[in-house]
């Protein structure tokens, strides 16, 4: 059955079957009801209600909202989709300038936001700069914080990184670039990170870094691979939907599902990346075990 989904090539329903309770743990919405922050584009529309379709067509049910740089700090965009969506089968990941309050942290904890984010591999100004990691990285409500740096950033903040008090996530495949996998000196720190318990990794954009490009994504294949194969417990998975980097061609989300099953070739290695890490990061209710049917 065909589902056509805006900002999303293709049609079909990915050849990978997700198990239930399967996550996207990276997507944004834009939503035209509130404002972009001053200086940033205005993006196309991308609603919940889109974002519906793209869940139908993959099978997932649970999925994580981060906060897109076109609303800048005023993160209601993001906690109206998780309000839309369900605190049962949504979190958030906020962005926030350092001078936050303690109360507005616990507004925004109690609907459903579990992260802060600092995407500063193109820094905004005031709000995201590699300058503001370690100072707005503590967190009492528990919080992990989600840093999207270059490979070459990672790596030249590496002992800053590894100081951070909090639980931390790195977008995006830690960004290795083509061709390098773990051979990049990022792939050394994100590994120590991974060995100590400290860090997850999304296994999530390889159009960013891919020359090839899709479906295989295949020059970029390597450094993922070795991530997943390295801490499979420490991993996730998003589709990144819709995309706000891909200007003129979006990418098929059915296969940055499909290739998952390249990534992590064991189906309870995929268990672990699509159900229970992100329960155990996100605090989502984990599944019951199914009881054997009783013989008569």
């Amino acid at each position: 059955m065909a589902i056509e989904v805006p900002h999303s090539a293709g049609t079909a329903k990915p050849r990978l079957v997700p198990p239930p309770f399967s996550c996207d743990s990276h997507l944004h919405v834009y939503d035209a009801r509130f404002l972009a922050a001053p200086g940033q584009a205005v993006m196309p529309r991308a609603s919940v209600a889109e974002y519906r379709l793209l869940q139908s067509r993959l099978g997932t049910t649970r999925a994580v909202v981060v906060q897109p740089r076109a609303n800048g700090t005023d993160n209601t965009v993001t906690v109206d989709a998780v309000a839309q969506l369900g605190l049962a089968s949504a979190r958030g990941v906020a962005v926030l300038h350092p001078s936050a309050s303690d109360a507005q942290l616990r507004e925004l904890d109690a609907a459903g936001i579990r992260g802060l984010r600092i995407s500063a591999h193109e820094p905004l100004q005031g709000v995201c700069t590699v300058d503001m990691i370690e100072p707005r990285a503590p967190d009492p409500l528990g919080w992990h914080v989600q840093l999207h740096l270059t490979a070459d950033q990672l790596a030249a903040n590496s002992a800053m990184i590894e100081r951070l008090p909090c639980r931390i996530v790195i977008d995006h495949r830690a960004r290795l670039p083509a061709g390098a996998g773990s051979a990049h000196p990022a792939f050394a720190l994100v590994r120590r990170l991974l060995d100590a318990g400290r860090a997850w990794v999304k296994l999530s954009g390889p159009y960013l870094d891919s020359r090839t490009g899709g479906p295989a994504w295949a020059d970029v294949a390597g450094g993922a691979k070795a991530l997943a194969a390295a801490a499979p417990e420490r991993m996730l998975w998003g589709s990144d939907w819709p995309h706000p980097t891909e200007k003129d061609a979006k990418p098929d989300d059915a296969a940055l599902l499909d290739v998952l099953a390249d990534w992590a070739p064991h189906e309870a290695a995929r268990r672990r990346i699509l159900v229970t890490n992100p329960c155990e990061l996100y605090g989502f209710e984990p599944p019951q075990p199914t009881l054997p049917e009783e013989t008569p």
